[in-house]
């Protein structure tokens, strides 16, 4: 699908983050492509104490990534607006790391992340407790992302499905979703609909249906990403997404720039994609 529209991609990566591959400059090329107007680049950030090393940049390596965004939103100007974002995962105590590494920049946008197929966050929450404990543990992380106040958006917001994805069902745990999201939805923090999950173990979007019902019946803003790790998944599934949006109840998807949120229609995207595209 391609976009005549103010559509920005918000998620992707870099060869940085140790899984990614290809240039940076791919990903805009492919942007452009689509038609996008623009894409934020949120790649993993550094953390302490050798936290993952093997999926994120080093501190050292910080402000090379911050060099390649800039590097790429020069020479991609009036093409496609090329914005510097982050993936910053979040962990109880971690709060003031995070503060002071987001303050080591201009970010345009800011992700959230919990991320509990790490080895990390399982050897901190999973021994000792049982699967439904397990998962648990990862929603209320989430609330507690959005109200730490560190992040304009939580990322992939359910992807603690695909820790045990034969085994996970979203009904065991409404009752804690729906606490979870009012948290959330009085942190005034954004939601993302990530795309890549329809490429994982438990293949549906990130949140599934149900979530996404809930989260807007509380109005919480929904900002699209598609997690690209490759360039040719920039833009990718957004139609489908966008069509998901739709279904829940939402008629707007947001965007981050310079850490305000900005709202489009969706009807509009979608009647923009059916109009000729000039060459």
């Amino acid at each position: 699908m391609t976009y005549q529209s103010n559509m920005y991609d918000s998620h992707m990566h870099t060869t940085l983050c140790k899984h990614a591959r290809g240039p940076l400059s791919a990903y805009a090329e492919q942007a452009e492509r689509r038609g996008l107007r623009g894409i934020t680049v949120t790649c993993h950030s550094p953390m302490p104490f050798g936290w993952n090393p093997k999926a994120r940049m080093t501190r050292k390596q910080f402000p090379q990534y911050l060099d390649m965004v800039a590097e790429l939103r020069e020479g991609f100007a009036g093409r496609v607006d090329v914005r510097l974002g982050l993936e910053s995962d979040y962990l109880p105590g971690m709060e003031s790391w995070l503060d002071e590494l987001h303050s080591r920049a201009d970010f345009s946008y800011i992700l959230g992340s919990v991320h509990p197929q790490t080895d990390e966050y399982q050897a901190m929450y999973l021994e000792g407790s049982n699967r439904l404990e397990y998962e648990k543990s990862y929603f209320e992380n989430l609330a507690n992302a959005a109200e730490s106040g560190l992040f304009d958006c939580l990322s992939h917001p359910d992807i603690v499905k695909i820790v045990h994805p034969k085994q996970y069902r979203v009904a065991e745990h409404m009752v804690t979703l729906r606490r979870v999201l009012d948290r959330i939805a009085r942190a005034g923090t954004a939601m993302e609909l990530n795309t890549s999950g329809l490429n994982k173990p438990y293949p549906e979007m990130n949140p599934g249906a149900e979530i996404l019902r809930e989260m807007a019946l509380r109005r919480i803003p929904v900002v699209l990403g598609s997690d690209a790790h490759d360039a040719h998944r920039v833009g990718a599934d957004f139609d489908k997404a966008l069509a998901q949006l739709q279904d829940a109840g939402y008629e707007r998807v947001s965007y981050f720039i310079d850490r305000e949120r900005h709202e489009l229609e969706i009807s509009a995207v979608f009647l923009a994609e059916l109009q000729p595209r000039l060459v």
